[in-house]
């Protein structure tokens, strides 16, 4: 994954929610940077190019302030507006290139299980430990051939080089089971019985 994603930032010297609101309206996103033991850095990034940016939740940044200085995040927490999808706010914390983090990635399914069955995923997301400048997008777990009471455990998750899984390995990532057909013929009867019923209800109604 590469750094080359600059965001300009400027300091951000008001604070409560009316500014927040206000930086917002002029197309900025409060940001705060941690990390290190330092003292935290209160920052206003360009909101359309930080969106953008962080579409990725692992997304390596490279944040720039007016006095040139950079420094390499990851985003931490984002805050986003629940009904417009918008980015209120970011806390970044800052790496240093060799530094390992753990981050969460998706996990990629490969394969297809035996006729009949299908899986389901314990884990849609996996904690995995890596170095901060190559973080993996995904890690990967193949079902090929599964049948019911098949798991797929931890230790079965295929890794990038150089990452560590962050799980025991007695936890399922993913479980095997038959599928289970749905014999909706009593439930068809019945429907075209209560049919027939309010047909007939309608015709003594006209009747009366």
């Amino acid at each position: 994954m590469s750094d080359k994603t600059i965001l300009k930032a400027t300091q951000r010297t008001e604070f409560g929610k009316g500014a927040a609101r206000q930086a917002r309206r002029a197309g900025q996103i409060p940001a705060v940077v941690y990390g290190h033991g330092q003292e935290p850095v209160h920052l206003l990034l360009p909101a359309r190019e930080t969106t953008l940016a962080v579409r990725n939740p692992n997304a390596l940044l490279t944040v720039m302030d007016e006095s040139g200085e950079e420094r390499l995040v990851l985003p931490k927490d984002i805050q986003r507006d629940a009904l417009k999808q918008t980015v209120d706010h970011l806390d970044l914390i800052e790496v240093r290139r060799g530094e390992k983090v753990v981050v969460d990635v998706p996990v990629h399914v490969e394969g297809e299980v035996a006729p009949g069955h299908e899986y389901v995923l314990d884990y849609a997301t996996v904690p995995l430990e890596a170095d901060a400048t190559d973080l993996p997008e995904s890690v990967t777990i193949s079902v090929e051939g599964r049948e019911a009471g098949d798991h797929v455990y931890a230790p079965n998750v295929t890794l990038p080089a150089g990452t560590t899984l962050q799980l025991d390995d007695e936890i399922v990532i993913a479980t095997v089971s038959e599928v289970v057909e749905q014999d909706l013929g009593d439930e068809s009867v019945q429907e075209e019985q209560a049919a027939e019923g309010e047909s007939s209800e309608s015709t003594e109604g006209s009747e009366a």
